[in-house]
């Protein structure tokens, strides 16, 4: 039995969490955490679980499902325990357990519905901390930073540089949307950041989550902006909706639940030395002189060694906006706290 094919306190059929999960991510509009928790909602419904021990099991067999299928699995991670602390800590007088578990589904229905209102709020919100002809920074691609930056656009002038974002080049799709909208819009190098830190007027970056120290989980190059941003004066924002806000704690890159042993490793030889990467053919010989340089690429096997999100670091974030309003990290912190005490 595939481990993301749950049967055993499901009824009739067996429930494939993470292909419910893929479904409901095809609606553009529905992130991760989101997708989980109505992937979530969905097991209580088919869930044949007669007590809350084995309805609360169920939902932690399916999350860690989810987690297992995904390589970052971060913000739905953020999704599955908002859900299982709510389900647990849900005050309730039902007549019976299965009125309960109705009950349980229609509340993870409506908050979804409800949650997908958040980022219109977050983007209210910032609107007030952007001034007219603001000159932004953004990196990568954030469904929130584009509604943000698409609203201000409707009330107020501003430009925006965007980061390439490599490997993955999502910043090229924030270009893209960007000036089809008529904002004036610049792709920057990602090495080119320190280059570009000058001309902006505040930093503006989404979030794959915000962890218990206030901290922020992103798109890899997060970090380094923030660390030049706050070298330049220059303040740093996160945009997150509350689903993302996760109750996690780590010290540093190593602590991600993304990182791996052959992140940013050497490649090594089966006597333990250091080999000799092998030719791959992207490397051409150098030219010979007065020959025009050709575009050097980085192979499948070179990207796949490197982080795909990094941790930015409570100090260098200046505000985190969200739909419970605007926070300091401190405030992140305490906010989690109470969130999750029901």
């Amino acid at each position: 039995m595939e481990a993301n094919t749950l049967t055993s306190t499901c009824s009739a059929v067996s429930f494939d969490i993470y292909e419910t999960f893929a479904s409901f991510m095809k609606d553009e509009e529905i992130s991760a955490p989101l997708a989980a928790i109505l992937a979530l909602t969905k097991l209580i419904e088919l869930s044949g679980a007669g007590t809350m021990f084995e309805l609360v099991k169920a939902l932690n067999d399916g999350a860690e499902a989810l987690k297992a299928s995904n390589s970052n699995p971060i913000s739905l991670n953020a999704g599955c325990e908002l859900f299982i602390a709510f389900v647990t800590l849900l005050p309730h007088d039902s007549a019976s357990f299965s009125d309960l578990k109705l009950e349980l589904v229609r509340q993870g229905q409506k908050y979804a519905a409800e949650a997908l209102t958040y980022r219109d709020k977050i983007a209210n919100l910032a609107l007030g901390f952007i001034k007219d002809d603001s000159v932004i920074l953004t990196h990568s691609y954030s469904r929130v930073v584009m509604k943000t930056l698409l609203r201000a656009h409707e009330r107020k002038r501003i430009s925006v540089y965007v980061t390439e974002a490599r490997p993955r080049g999502l910043g090229l799709r924030t270009y893209e949307e960007l000036t089809a909208a008529g904002i004036p819009c610049t792709v920057v190098l990602d090495s080119a950041v320190s280059y570009v830190m000058d001309k902006v007027d505040f930093v503006l970056v989404g979030s794959e989550a915000v962890v218990e120290s206030g901290g922020l989980i992103n798109a890899v190059g997060s970090n380094q902006i923030a660390i030049i941003a706050q070298a330049a004066n220059i303040p740093f924002y996160a945009l997150a909706e509350s689903y993302k806000f996760h109750r996690l704690f780590p010290l540093s890159q190593d602590d991600l639940p993304t990182h791996k042993p052959n992140i940013l490793s050497f490649p090594l030889s089966a006597a333990g030395n250091v080999a000799t990467p092998p030719s791959t053919g992207t490397i051409k010989p150098a030219p010979e002189r007065g020959s025009n340089d050709k575009v050097r690429q980085m192979t499948a096997e070179q990207i796949a060694c490197n982080p795909g999100v990094d941790y930015t670091r409570p100090d260098l974030i200046t505000l985190v906006f969200s739909d419970v309003g605007s926070l300091t990290p401190e405030g992140v912190s305490q906010y989690l706290v109470g969130m999750f005490a029901g």
